[in-house]
């Protein structure tokens, strides 16, 4: 796994630090030389990652618990780092499950806010310092949803195309500056987001392809450190992803309705 290159602790920010992927890369952060502010919700689930990450590795890490729905979460967030950081980790995320028709208004614009606002907001508010110093990175999680129109989960499968979209039109703004996007797309993750959005029934968490947040995690993290515009962890999802540039949109979107369709609770917060 590849270390901070700075031969010195940089400062690392991660979003949806409690539970499955961002906790697992706000553990791999500490243990290869950053220290850490790490923010979500819960703020009893982050005082024991930030006891656990610093009896680990001795980095320090600081607590910041924030809910990204609200419009003042990003620079409440941004105000505990007022020197910057060296790597921004957008992971925070929210989704709702069910018939557009049918799934609460409210929840939804509060899904937008949080992927796509609060993340937007967040690289806003921390990116100037790192052109201006010429170094940082940047990583936001996106989804193999951002590849594909997703019936049943079509608010949430938007907001990750909007993430692919940005990030890599971010990553080539920033060419030749010392400052990288990177963007995670990974597929059907265990991570208990699974649970909470009561997907956990349909094909696409029966299927048998379901990789663990740890996994999901190293791929991203080395995907960030040596530059990469975009990761796709998984060989199943890597197909999916290409393929999904040759088939007809509307063909594509009846997959992902297929994979989607089932029994469930309408909301899931991450």
């Amino acid at each position: 796994m590849a270390k901070n290159d700075k031969g010195s602790r940089g400062t690392a920010l991660v979003t949806g630090a409690s539970s499955g992927i961002g906790l697992e890369l706000a553990r791999i952060l500490g243990a290869n030389h950053f220290d850490l502010v790490v923010t979500a919700r819960s703020e009893d689930r982050l005082r024991a990652l930030a006891a656990e990450i610093t009896a680990a590795s001795g980095a320090s890490v600081r607590v910041v618990a924030s809910d990204l729905a609200h419009p003042e979460g990003p620079e409440a967030v941004a105000r505990a780092v007022p020197d910057g950081v060296d790597v921004l980790v957008n992971d925070a995320g929210f989704a709702t499950h069910g018939p557009f028709a049918e799934t609460p208004l409210a929840a939804e614009l509060d899904e937008i806010q949080v992927n796509v606002v609060a993340l937007t907001h967040l690289t806003k508010l921390l990116l100037p310092a790192m052109r201006a110093r010429g170094s940082g990175k940047i990583l936001n999680v996106a989804s193999t949803a951002a590849f594909v129109p997703g019936p049943f989960m079509a608010v949430y499968y938007a907001t990750k195309a909007y993430v692919l979209s940005f990030s890599v039109a971010l990553a080539e703004e920033l060419a030749g500056t010392g400052v990288s996007v990177t963007v995670l797309c990974p597929g059907a993750t265990r991570t208990g987001f699974e649970g909470r959005a009561g997907v956990e029934g349909t094909r696409l968490f029966r299927s048998g392809h379901v990789m663990g947040a740890r996994e999901v995690a190293e791929a991203g993290y080395a995907g960030l450190m040596a530059g990469r515009t975009v990761v796709v962890p998984g060989v199943l999802n890597r197909l999916v992803a290409s393929s999904s540039a040759l088939a007809p949109r509307r063909v594509l979107a009846k997959i992902a309705r297929a994979l989607n369709e089932g029994d469930g609770q309408p909301i899931a917060r991450g």
